[in-house]
């Protein structure tokens, strides 16, 4: 996932790894990704490597100079391919992959974006619908002395019912972006 949101950001211009690293440390930590500086550029390297991306020194005064990294044509095939595949939601809700899929293949057209909410759209509420069964769980508990199961309980469903009430905004968000990309004029 990783050399697909580095291919993202490269697609929209040339950076360092530096620049890469600040990005998803400042505005791309939403994105839901966490990584350390030696990850991105043991990545860049791999790239490079699979000649998909390509990079110039920057020559700076004062400080170490920089590579700065472009996609090469095998890059931007790779990156269009892999935008162009079917979105397979996670089972998890609000899962990096679903994001990281719109952002970048959202960003190639607005088809592209359409399918990507409507599939994780419709996969999210599909699992809202289907029931749980909290107080089966809660009912069963036969836990170690030191955990009261009355106690348990209550904090499994405050638990349970934070992750509903997370997954119905996130489905609002769903909706209401959705409705306004199917809306805006081409």
């Amino acid at each position: 996932m990783l050399d697909n949101l580095i291919l993202g950001m490269l697609a929209l211009r040339p950076l360092s790894g530096y620049d890469l690293g600040k990005w998803m440390d400042g505005p791309g930590r939403f994105v839901g990704y966490r990584v350390s500086l030696p990850q991105v550029y043991r990545t860049l390297g791999k790239l490079v490597e699979r000649g998909l991306v390509e990079f110039d020194v920057d020559a700076r005064v004062g400080k170490p100079d920089a590579k700065v990294y472009r996609l090469t044509a095998d890059g931007r095939a790779a990156h269009t391919a892999w935008a162009a595949t079917p979105y397979e939601p996670a089972p998890r809700p609000m899962d990096p992959d679903f994001m990281l899929r719109f952002l970048f293949a959202g960003m190639l057209g607005r088809e592209q974006a359409i399918a990507v909410l409507r599939t994780e759209l419709d996969f999210r509420r599909a699992q809202v619908r289907t029931p749980t069964r909290v107080d089966e769980l809660t009912n069963a508990l036969a836990p170690i002395d030191e955990i009261d199961p009355i106690w348990a309980g209550q904090v499994m469903r405050a638990a349970h019912d934070q992750g509903r009430a997370s997954t119905a905004g996130y489905i609002g968000w769903l909706e209401v972006t959705l409705a306004d990309f199917e809306n805006r004029p081409e």
